[in-house]
């Protein structure tokens, strides 16, 4: 009974934390209670201004929150870690940063940290180059490993995981396109696969264990289409790689018993996919569920919450479909345009559009516009949420709401 307990308080715990880019296993899906749909900046627990500006998010573990930024005159990215309480810095860390050309709805700091509770990794793009730093939660530099890669002409945004004492980077780039996979502890990379060289990817992996049991990553890309690899050696266990003829941006997602995936273009032409994975242990293949064309985001990620799927569309399209079929229940315009990610919180999706804007709706089977809040400020950025808290980022500050 005691083992029990114990089991289920640690488990609720890490359950409140916020550890990288979309939360647990990048579901953008949050146990916090008490979070509000209106809000207004000059009530927020906190609003401080970042050491420079980023599209990144930011993560949280315990009372703490990391958060990285450029500051361009300087040529120096940061990485800031505030108290969570009242948003005053702890500590910060900086290194140089060479200037190369993006996109220009992109800065060249987008990839966010990610931590396992005991070491905080970073990942700062050179123009041919991943650069992958650690560090503990006091701010002390552990190591730094770097990855010859060419980096796309729409700049970077990969954000690294940490899995089974792995750090893993996907560097599904435009040329020497890569997967890796580096001790947390020690810094001395364990694996690293060569990828096919399409256009560049920009996809978050996810965790997945397979029908048979298998355990291991998902990764999306146009060259590979939806792979799912053995995170102790790099092998891939299958792939379905006709699935993607345009860049994969949004992250892995897993709905029930299929994968989600998405792939577009800034011209149009996006479709999501739904795939029926494939039996490790008994050699079965994966093979599509369904396609859709119809207003599919290219850049935000989905989110799945039990029976339902949530596409928030870059032009303010937000759909919601049966998971498992793919048939639609409801598809309604809102205001303004996304880059950033919905995230899920007692049955309401939060999104913030490019201008500022945080559009909150019911996420449920009936459409129902709930609120739209202001920031003051531009953000490509997606919200994180912790203790009963939510976060949002802005080009160049970071606000709090929520139980304080």
């Amino acid at each position: 009974m005691i083992l029990t307990v114990g089991f289920f308080l640690v488990a609720n715990a890490i359950a409140q934390e916020w550890p990288r880019f979309r939360g647990l296993n990048g579901t953008g899906v949050s146990a916090a209670k008490g979070i509000p749909s209106k809000f207004d900046v000059s009530e927020a627990n906190w609003r401080v201004e970042l050491k420079g500006e980023g599209h990144s998010s930011p993560i949280l573990w315990g009372d703490k929150v990391f958060v990285t930024s450029l500051d361009s005159k300087e040529s120096l990215f940061y990485l800031q870690c505030l108290n969570a309480k009242d948003g005053s810095e702890l500590w910060r860390a900086s290194n140089e940063q060479k200037m190369h050309r993006t996109h220009r709805y992109n800065l060249l700091v987008s990839s966010s940290p990610v931590t396992d509770g005991k070491h905080l990794i970073v990942v700062t793009s050179q123009k041919d180059a991943h650069c992958v730093i650690a560090y503990d939660l006091t701010g002390k530099k552990l190591w730094e490993q770097n990855f010859p890669t060419i980096i796309s002409n729409h700049g970077s945004g990969v954000s690294p995981i940490i899995y089974n004492g792995k750090v893993i980077l996907a560097g599904d780039e435009d040329n020497q396109s890569f997967l890796a996979a580096i001790n947390v502890k020690t810094g001395k990379v364990l694996w690293k696969v060569n990828r096919i060289n399409a256009k560049a990817a920009f996809s978050t992996p996810c965790e997945f264990t397979d029908p048979s049991g298998t355990k291991g990553l998902i990764f999306n890309s146009m060259g590979h289409g939806i792979t799912f690899v053995n995170p102790s050696t790099g092998k891939t266990y299958w792939e379905q790689s006709d699935v993607f003829d345009k860049r994969s941006v949004s992250s892995s997602v897993v709905a029930g018993e299929l994968l989600i995936g998405t792939c577009g273009s800034g011209g149009g032409g996006n479709y999501l996919v739904a795939l029926k994975p494939g039996s490790v242990a008994d050699g079965g293949k994966p093979s599509l569920a369904y396609k859709l064309r119809r207003s599919i985001p290219y850049v935000p990620t989905s989110v799945v919450r039990g029976d339902l799927l949530f596409l928030w569309g870059d032009a303010g399209v937000v759909t919601c479909v049966k998971a498992q079929t793919g048939d639609i229940e409801w598809q309604e315009r809102v205001e303004g345009r996304f880059f950033g990610s919905p995230v899920w919180v007692e049955d309401r999706l939060f999104c913030i559009s490019t201008s500022g804007k945080v559009v909150v709706v019911a996420a449920s089977k009936k459409f129902k516009m709930i609120e739209v809040n202001e920031l003051g400020e531009a953000s490509n950025a997606t919200p994180a949420l912790a203790k009963n808290r939510i976060y949002f980022r802005t080009l160049g500050h970071l606000v709090s709401f929520g139980n304080n």
